[in-house]
């Protein structure tokens, strides 16, 4: 086991050898090694020589063991009468300072382990002095309903620490910034305000329990002005009044001040619970690049208030505030966590090393950047330390006299040159580095557009929704002419600027968008190539402009995870969630992140059409997995538990056959299994089948309901048993009856290409083993193949193709390929779902020849390329004349084709091909009444 003797790296060299003298002679009996530490201490600072005057017989014994020892004093610190508890404070904050300082001036202890024992002791002086305080005011009978056994856990009051001591970063001689609130659910209204005087005279009597100067000095000068406009509230607020101030004026200092906000003495429980429900203030959910403005406009504030803008010259120069200095890496961390941790709960930590190590492991800071900061950081607090080791000077001042530089650099064991060159440097890093970041709040785009546009439109954007606040039109003007620049080296500059100005006045708002654009450039360029090639997308980007925030979360570009792991992604997203709204909202956001990246993906050409058909499908089943135990819980807490096995619920066409594109409905069915059970046993119990009929339209809603972040997804229920006619649920026994004697063959087919996406696993392989049943069962050919032709017909006349950009209606094209691929796997009992499947199963069926099927497998890829493309650019069926160059250069690449022409020559001659084979297949069953007309 190490010695405190064995770990001491370094001892402070002799300045003032009368003083080294002095204090040796304190402690007579030390040995060699802790007598040198003792004479150099006491040499270089006048506070610790008069520490070792009042507690030298402790000292002495303490350095057995001085973790040990600073902690019984810390474990101690509440241990006397009230009576007696300043002069016993302040003895252990002499103890305490002392032995720390010794620690730390050897080197023992490291930054973390100075810090952390200097704010412990202030924690439990803050609680002792808490407890003397109430207990006072309880004995005089003035907290309505509490006793003296209450006031050890706060009586209701929790005292907040923030800043330094609220991070475990306390200096020597910090102030200790204090938030003290109580919670008035404690008290019923009539005593409130007894309750609140009370608190308020208990948070004066530990103020001056701590910050008073006696004849023993003081334990901690405490600051109570970070409350909630401390010019008029009282020092203890009610935690409803400062959730309310927060949420309506709450500023982005007040933002980064309750990042390092912790509940330090008092009702902890309490103090959780308040900043549990001021995490939504604190930690935006989007990516909060307006703060970066606010974080750089307090910089330059407290620059100009403190007269500490000017370059940086040692002499005086302010370690806190200067330049370079401690303030400048608080800021760029704290910043940083403000962006992103909304989004992130790891980046949520109070300490700033901390902070900094998981910025880089995150990807918002490189790692060299966080170490270098990191190093500096340390470096700086422990000359912070040693200048106010001195004389117990509230100060971060660098001394202004060569004597000072001197008794500085003794305190260091280093020579004086090498001190000031250490310093000099360090200084001037960390003022390159973290002025780089906040610079760009002050840039100013220098492109200018070499190309003349529409100035009309140029001059309505203000009077657009998202420039009518005053800071986003200044963001804006930023912005613009680089924006404007980017336009104009588009192909048709006019054309991208309409779609631009599309966009921009689908915006309801901006300074969130324009703060991102501005510290993020390269962003605008992905904003151009959306809102020029694809309407649909830059639609949808207005709506959630937020989605954004995933460009930049590291992983944008990265491989697609799989539906596993989008489903516990999702879940972890609902298990952060507290309420069933919130829920709702927190899916929504977390699903149009990943829609988003699907469609960026498939737009810049990273994936194709087949891919992106089956990342929006593991998005929408990932969707369903996490949403049905949620809705089915909210529904259990008003009806009790769902009756019997529970309920599955069932993809149909594209959703079942894993192939989506980005406008899809889901169609969905619902089966159930009472098991027997007839209703449930919750507080209003329903039957079994009203039961499962409410909650799957209380799921429907879950998706479909307009809410802040918009809708999830349009759900279609049309292909249960009876269609619209038949009850929204349907029981797993009642299924089985109309699938295996009422069904109709297009109700066969459709279960072709269902399966089950969420529910009980059990009745999940019940379902499946009836699906396989029903497509197995033997079927008379004609007549299943005359059904196809007849609803082949039927779809034909109902609804025809809506021009040569209609991938999906129309004779040999989606509907027409599917509906032959179903039939075969009809004829065949073919289980799988997906289209090549049922081909190959039509050909083994000798419905189609082996070259036909592989032209209709080639047709069908053609048709889905072209569907989940356009589907991209828009929402309904394109219109060549709308159809911009950005647009076309789209279809053509991701149909392989090299001109427009080509691709519709392509797609007349894939039509007709695919259109002739399957009139060919089904020539014997029905008269083709389309076949003429082509």
């Amino acid at each position: 086991m190490s010695t405190f003797i064995s770990q001491i790296a370094r001892v402070p060299r002799i300045f003032q050898s009368e003083q080294a003298k002095d204090a040796r002679a304190l402690m007579p009996d030390l040995g060699p090694e802790l007598g040198a530490l003792v004479a150099g201490a006491g040499s270089v600072s006048p506070y610790l020589l008069g520490l070792m005057h009042k507690e030298a017989a402790w000292c002495e014994a303490a350095f057995d063991d001085p973790a040990r020892a600073v902690q019984a004093v810390i474990a101690g610190a509440g241990d006397v009468q009230p009576d007696q508890l300043s002069s016993h404070l302040r003895q252990g904050k002499r103890r305490v300072a002392l032995m720390t300082g010794l620690a730390d001036l050897a080197g023992v202890w490291s930054l973390e382990q100075v810090t952390g024992a200097l704010t412990d002791f202030a924690d439990a002086a803050c609680q002792a002095a808490l407890v003397a305080g109430l207990q006072a005011q309880i004995k005089r009978g003035k907290l309505p309903g509490m006793t003296a056994g209450d006031a050890a856990s706060g009586a209701g009051m929790v005292v907040l620490a923030m800043g330094k001591m609220g991070a475990h970063e306390l200096n020597y001689s910090s102030d200790i910034d204090l938030i003290c609130l109580f919670d008035e659910t404690r008290f019923d209204p009539d005593d409130f305000h007894d309750a609140r005087t009370a608190f308020v005279r208990a948070t004066r009597a530990m103020s001056g329990t701590l910050n008073d100067l006696t004849g023993e000095g003081y334990v901690f000068r405490t600051d109570l002005r970070l409350r909630p406009d401390p010019g008029v509230t009282p020092v203890c607020m009610a935690m409803e009044a400062a959730e309310r101030y927060y949420e309506s004026l709450g500023r982005t200092w007040e933002r980064a001040a309750y990042i390092k906000a912790r509940p330090a003495a008092g009702d902890i429980a309490a103090g959780d619970r308040f900043l549990t429900t001021l995490r939504p203030f604190v930690w935006r959910r989007h990516l909060d690049f307006a703060a970066i403005q606010d974080a750089h406009d307090m910089r330059l504030a407290i620059r100009e208030h403190k007269g500490l803008g000017g370059p940086i010259d040692l002499a005086g120069h302010n370690m806190k505030l200067g330049r370079g200095g401690i303030r400048e890496i608080e800021f760029f961390t704290q910043t940083r966590q403000l962006i992103a941790g909304g989004r992130d709960p790891d980046l949520r930590l109070r300490g700033t090393c901390e902070g900094l190590s998981v910025l880089a492991e995150k990807g918002w800071v490189t790692p060299d950047v966080a170490a270098t900061l990191t190093d500096h950081y340390r470096a700086h607090r422990t000359v912070e330390h040693r200048v106010q080791m001195v004389r117990d000077a509230q100060t971060h001042n660098l001394p202004k006299s060569d004597e000072g530089f001197a008794r500085l650099a003794a305190m260091m064991d280093v020579d004086l040159a090498d001190l000031q060159k250490d310093l000099r440097q360090r200084l001037t890093e960390v003022h390159h580095l973290t002025e780089g970041f906040f610079a760009g709040s002050d840039a100013r785009p220098s492109a200018t557009p070499d190309h003349a546009f529409d100035t009309a439109t140029l001059d309505r954007w203000l009077s657009y929704p998202a420039l009518r606040s005053p800071r986003a039109a200044d963001l804006f003007a930023e912005l613009k002419p680089g924006l404007l620049a980017r336009l104009a080296q588009a192909d048709k500059p006019d054309e991208a600027l309409r779609a631009f100005d599309g966009f921009l006045a689908g915006l309801p708002a901006g300074v969130q968008l324009f703060s991102l654009l501005k510290i993020n450039p390269q962003l605008a360029d992905l904003l151009i190539d959306i809102v020029s090639t694809s309407p649909a997308l830059a639609e949808y980007l207005s709506r959630h402009a937020g989605v954004l925030d995933a460009v930049l979360g590291g992983d944008f570009f990265s491989d697609w995870p799989g539906q596993a792991v989008l489903a516990a992604s999702l879940g972890q997203v609902l298990n952060a969630e507290a309420d069933y709204e919130a829920r709702l909202d927190a899916t929504r956001r977390w699903a149009h992140d990943w829609h988003f990246r699907v469609g960026v993906h498939h737009l810049r050409g990273l994936t194709d059409a087949t891919t992106a058909g089956a990342q929006y499908a593991d998005l929408a089943r990932a969707v369903l997995q996490g949403l049905w135990p949620v809705v089915g819980d909210e529904f259990a807490r008003r009806h009790g538990a769902a009756p019997g096995r529970g309920a599955v619920l069932v993809g149909m066409g594209s959703l079942g056959a894993g192939r989506l594109t980005a406008t899809s409905d889901l169609d969905m069915i619902v089966i159930y299994d009472p098991d027997g059970v007839e209703q449930s046993d919750g507080r209003r119990p329903l039957a079994s089948r009203l039961y499962y009929a409410r909650l799957t339209q209380a799921m429907i809603t879950a998706m479909t309901a307009p809410m802040a972040q918009g809708r999830l997804y349009e759900v279609d229920m049309r292909l249960r048993p009876s269609g619209n006619q038949g009850p929204v649920a349907t029981s797993l026994a009642s299924f089985e009856s109309y699938q295996m004697g009422a069904a109709w063959v297009w109700e066969h087919l459709a279960l072709t290409r269902a399966d089950v996406v969420a529910g009980p696993a059990d009745l999940a392989r019940d379902v499946e083993a009836l699906r396989t049943r029903v497509l197995r069962r033997p079927r008379a050919r004609a007549d299943t193949l005359s059904e196809v032709a007849q609803m082949r017909a039927r779809l034909a006349a109902a609804k025809g193709a809506d021009g040569l950009w209609d991938a999906k209606n129309g004779p040999g094209r989606l509907q027409d390929i599917e509906l032959l691929a179903q039939a075969g796997a009809l004829l065949k009992g073919e289980t799988a779902r997906d289209i090549a499947s049922g081909l190959t199963a039509a050909s083994d069926a000798t419905l189609i020849t082996p070259e036909e099927t592989s032209l209709l497998k080639a047709a069908y890829a053609t048709c889905w390329s072209l569907q989940s493309a356009t589907r991209l650019l828009s929402a309904s069926v394109l219109r060549s004349d709308t159809l911009g160059q950005a647009g076309a250069a789209f279809l053509v690449r991701s149909l392989g084709c090299d001109t427009l022409n080509s691709l519709e020559t392509h797609l007349a001659k894939t039509y007709d091909q695919a259109a002739d084979t399957i009139d060919r297949a089904l020539a014997d069953y029905a008269n083709d009444p389309e076949r003429e007309s082509r």
